[in-house]
């Protein structure tokens, strides 16, 4: 949707993907490269949001069965998504 902001991490510094990103009528908010020269702003507070669902996805590979994808279906794929969200937020 327009005026949404897209947050990727550090590989995903290219013009290539900012060019796309500010099309679609977004605003990308990734860290720059060390290499690059003209170095765009970063809001920090918003990039935490993105390290906290990179972590949760890191935890839901930690079962097995979501990491090698058991489910053919997609029904049931998601209900093992949200049995393992439900078990790791009661933990």
């Amino acid at each position: 949707p327009e005026r949404c902001i897209v947050h990727a991490d550090r590989a995903y510094d290219t013009n290539r993907v900012r060019d796309l990103i500010e099309s679609q009528g977004a605003v990308p908010n990734i860290p720059p490269k060390r290499t690059r020269v003209w170095k765009s702003c970063l809001s920090k507070t918003l990039y935490k949001g993105r390290n906290a669902i990179e972590r949760i996805f890191c935890r839901l590979k930690d079962c097995r069965r979501l990491a090698t994808r058991y489910d053919r279906n997609a029904t049931n794929f998601l209900g093992a998504i949200h049995l393992a969200a439900a078990i790791m937020w009661w933990l």
